[in-house]
């Protein structure tokens, strides 16, 4: 499947989602707006099956097929790490320093443009990352989120509208992870297993409390670029080689293109300093075992 295939079949790929019975998930029917590039979406961006009558039905992700790699250059190792992690720490900002793992993780997603070439830097490298994704942009790239699954990637929480959890009541701060976790349900059939807050705003009650509704560890970062200033690809790869260390959790944004112009040079440094790529799953699961 060619580049040009991940966005542009994306109307043909809702329809069989919700047309078919077996596909990955049965979509609820709504009140409808136009959503960008003529794709309708709900009222409050998409339905939710905790809000609508039908249920969320999980499945296999079967509507993407990455094609080969092409890359000759550096390659991140296969990571057959184990990814089921348990234990009562509500936050998580790092992993273990005595192994050269690395966590990266992108922000505010997905974009239409520059998360599908992350996506293509990530894949000629064979690195895994995760995605914290925004819920009304899961809503509106639905094609995207599939694709970021079906590469071996993770998808966490991100919240939905991206307001600042705390100025939220509780059934408010609730109501974002729920419109969130149903709509990356609802686009590829999987669950989150972690959240990061907006700005990293969240108060201990909020992270103990989503914690507990949702068993979502909080997770924040050990490197931190500021690419959301827009400083450039230099600046901004510079910056996460100095800061990388073993274990590190490296926050950046699929939301600007400057960040993904740093990432080829980035990945490439921090491989052939010998660092390994692994998902924050992974890194958290090596964390309980220690």
């Amino acid at each position: 499947m060619t580049k040009n295939n991940y966005v542009g079949t994306s109307m043909k790929r809702r329809k069989i989602l919700k047309l078919s019975s077996g596909s990955l998930i049965a979509l609820p029917a709504c009140s409808s707006k136009k959503g960008e590039k003529g794709e309708k979406v709900g009222k409050h961006g998409a339905s939710s099956s905790r809000y609508g009558n039908q249920p969320v039905r999980l499945g296999a992700n079967t509507q993407y097929r990455p094609p080969a790699y092409v890359n000759k250059g550096l390659r991140n190792p296969n990571m057959n790490l184990p990814t089921q992690f348990s234990g009562k720490s509500v936050t998580h900002s790092r992993g273990l320093s005595n192994q050269p793992y690395v966590a990266m993780t992108f922000d505010d997603g997905p974009h239409p443009q520059n998360t599908p070439r992350l996506l293509d830097i990530l894949r000629t490298r064979n690195i895994k990352a995760t995605f914290y994704v925004i819920g009304s942009n899961v809503d509106r790239y639905p094609h995207i989120v599939r694709r970021i699954v079906a590469e071996g990637h993770e998808i966490g929480n991100h919240t939905y509208t991206h307001r600042k959890l705390t100025t939220l009541s509780n059934s408010e701060l609730r109501r974002e992870m729920r419109r969130t976790e149903d709509a990356i349900v609802r686009a590829a059939a999987v669950k989150p297993r972690t959240m990061r807050p907006p700005y990293g705003a969240l108060f201990e009650r909020q992270r103990s409390l989503i914690f507990s509704d949702f068993t979502y560890p909080t997770i924040m970062w050990s490197v931190d670029p500021n690419d959301w200033k827009r400083p450039g690809p230099s600046v901004v790869r510079s910056r996460i080689l100095r800061g990388a260390h073993n274990g590190a959790i490296i926050l950046a944004h699929d939301l600007h293109a400057p960040t993904i112009d740093a990432m080829p040079g980035t990945f490439d440094d921090l491989l052939s300093k010998g660092y390994q790529f692994i998902t924050v799953s992974q890194l958290l699961a090596l964390k309980g075992q220690a």
